[in-house]
């Protein structure tokens, strides 16, 4: 039996980023993935998404330039998609290449808690990290296989990854969820020409995003041509029915009224569930449920030496939150002191224009009663954003009563830079106060922020 320091379940970024980590820090990491290295982020969500948000976001820019649509190579976009995955892959294959780090490919199943097997052959490590992500919700109407069984060619109804293999653009695309996923691809294939519907059971989109901003973004995505069907909950999918009937469609009740779309394509973009199935944990006494493992705040489960980071746990379901768990859990098996604020989470999402908050909304100040004042700061009356042609946007930032900073939200070009810096303020606990006196480089987006909290 071969036993090793550390053994992580999956690549991601939370797996493959842990082990780097770990190895610098002196323990023999062995990490096992069953899929491609790089997990759902780099293969099948952040970094091919964000591919589209920038053809996307060029071709809006261009169209603007010239005053008109420019004609769309839609091969060449899924091209140059394939291409970056297929670059970053190759580097995270090198990191699992390097000194003390153990890569193998295959399943890997719970023996005992510290045992687990992996291609027939059994592991025992000190210590276990599952970072086995998550996979797309299904609406309570629909289940997984419905989808697989569809023929490829013929397929009506995708979840995220399937649309990212799609080899045209759908002249009507229907979104089913208004959260982060379904904004950025309805976002981006209405920059490359479908007709976007999004139908969202909640009132507003966005819900991490203050709904002050997440207001102005949708409002700013209907002046692009896509429709809301918001407080709307899907009911069924009529699938085509041959040369009559071409289109699927979408039946759903609003406000006690049912309404339909058809549609070329239906997007299922109703959230993430982790993956907490076939890897054994009843096996190893781990507790869990399907809304994840449970684990403290060092990330470890009931079992002790036994840690679980990123979208299996459920608590913050981001690729850079899965990252710093893991580098949590590797500082808690060292009895290692770390400054990690996990309960400062700054999240971006890459419509265009984009949009990112960190900390809490107005809504949940008001609901646990914390005494705030807003800051806001505008766009349009920003040099740089008028001179790059980004009138469109707003920074808002919620302060207490001591003058420290409860949160921050915005939308707009490059909102995900300045919500970082707010964050990395917020880490250091700076006030109002303190932040005034921070010099912004001038003709910058960065001024938009400071004219707020002036």
């Amino acid at each position: 039996m071969e036993k090793t320091d550390l053994l992580i379940i999956g690549s991601g970024p939370g797996g493959y980023r842990t082990a780097s980590y770990a190895v610098q820090n002196g323990l023999q990491v062995t990490i096992v993935e069953k899929g491609q290295p790089g997990g759902t982020c780099l293969n099948a969500g952040c970094i091919p998404t964000k591919c589209l948000a920038h053809d996307a976001e060029m071709r809006l820019a261009a169209s603007t330039l010239y005053a008109t649509a420019l004609p769309l190579d839609f091969t060449k976009v899924m091209e140059r998609k394939e291409a970056v995955v297929g670059q970053l892959r190759e580097g995270v294959r090198a990191l699992l290449s390097q000194p003390g780090i153990t890569f193998l490919k295959g399943e890997a199943h719970f023996v005992s808690a510290h045992v687990v097997e992996v291609n027939g052959e059994q592991i025992e490590a000190t210590n276990i990290i599952i970072a086995t992500g998550s996979r797309s919700k299904m609406p309570p109407f629909l289940k997984e296989a419905e989808i697989q069984e569809q023929p490829a060619d013929a397929r009506h109804i995708v979840t995220s990854t399937g649309l990212l293999s799609i080899k045209e653009v759908p002249q009507r695309l229907t979104i089913i969820g208004a959260g982060v996923i379904g904004m950025e691809f309805a976002s981006a294939f209405a920059a490359f020409g479908s007709e976007v519907t999004v139908i969202e059971f909640m009132k507003e989109c966005l819900p991490p995003v203050d709904s002050d901003i997440a207001k102005r973004l949708r409002k700013t995505l209907e002046k692009r041509g896509v429709t809301f069907f918001m407080q709307s909950a899907v009911k069924q999918i009529v699938p085509p029915a041959g040369k009559e009937q071409p289109a699927a469609t979408v039946v759903f009740d609003r406000k006690g009224k049912e309404q339909t779309v058809e549609t070329d394509l239906v997007l299922i973009a109703t959230g993430r569930q982790p993956n907490v199935e076939q890897t054994g944990l009843e096996t190893a006494g781990i507790g869990f449920s399907p809304k994840g493992i449970a684990v403290d705040d060092n990330m470890e489960t009931n079992v002790k030496g036994v840690y679980a980071i990123g979208d299996v746990n459920a608590r913050q379901m981001l690729a850079h939150a899965a990252t710093f768990q893991g580098f949590r859990a590797v500082n808690h098996i060292l009895g290692k002191k770390d400054f990690i604020r996990l309960d400062i989470m700054p999240a971006a999402i890459f419509t265009y224009p984009e949009a990112a908050c960190v900390g809490k909304t107005e809504d949940q100040c008001k609901a646990q009663e914390i005494k705030y004042t807003t800051r806001k700061g505008f766009y349009r009356s920003n040099g740089k954003a008028l001179s790059m042609g980004e009138t469109e946007g707003m920074v808002k930032v919620l302060v207490g009563e001591g003058g420290e900073i409860l949160g921050g939200h915005a939308y707009g070009a490059h909102a995900a830079d300045l919500i970082q810096e707010l964050a990395a303020l917020m880490n250091r606990n700076a006030t109002l106060e303190e932040i005034r006196d921070i010099i912004h480089i001038h003709p910058t987006l960065g001024e938009i922020l400071q004219d707020a909290l002036i």
